[in-house]
């Protein structure tokens, strides 16, 4: 039986036709994964949206929070944030080139091994870094105002389940 229009989402549309054109198919998994998918997408087309202000792409707070996060002195190798962030080798030199230039970030040799250079966030860094995690966690906020904090707790620990299960 269809959902009341009111509570229907584009997955509800999309498991009918197939239901509909395919009714051999089991779509209960879909059900999830297109939802996670599609929220997914919209999550980081919303934060990309708010990121703007603070004239940072998504990827760009993603390597900026990951070098604020590791606490003093804020210094990762290219390496271990490719890691945290999951980016290509190209595409991490490409974001740290940016951040360098616009003086969010530093790169200096590193000790241990002089052919590599350590990714510095700089004082301007750090301001910029705290105020746009700040909003982003904001928005986090707004985004599940919706749940109670039972709903919002019992979510994360169904994530968390399924992400550990794919792992």
């Amino acid at each position: 039986m269809p959902s009341p229009p009111f509570n229907r989402d584009i997955v509800d549309q999309l498991i009918e036709d197939w239901a509909r054109e395919r009714p051999d198919l089991d779509t209960s998994a879909m059900e999830v994964i297109g939802r996670l998918l599609h929220l997914g997408a919209l999550m980081q087309a919303r934060a990309g949206e708010h990121l703007r202000v603070h004239g940072l792409s998504y990827t760009e707070l993603d390597v900026l929070a990951t070098l604020r996060r590791s606490g003093e002195p804020y210094r990762l190798s290219p390496t271990a944030l490719r890691k945290s962030v999951l980016l290509t080798s190209g595409a991490m030199t490409a974001c740290l080139n940016r951040l360098e230039q616009r003086g969010l970030i530093c790169r200096s040799p590193d000790e241990a091994d002089r052919r590599s250079l350590m990714a510095n966030l700089t004082a301007q860094g750090v301001e910029l870094v705290d105020a746009a995690i700040a909003h982003h966690f904001a928005q986090a906020d707004q985004a599940v105002a919706g749940l109670d904090p039972a709903q919002r707790a019992e979510l994360a620990r169904l994530l968390r389940a399924f992400r550990l299960q794919l792992l």
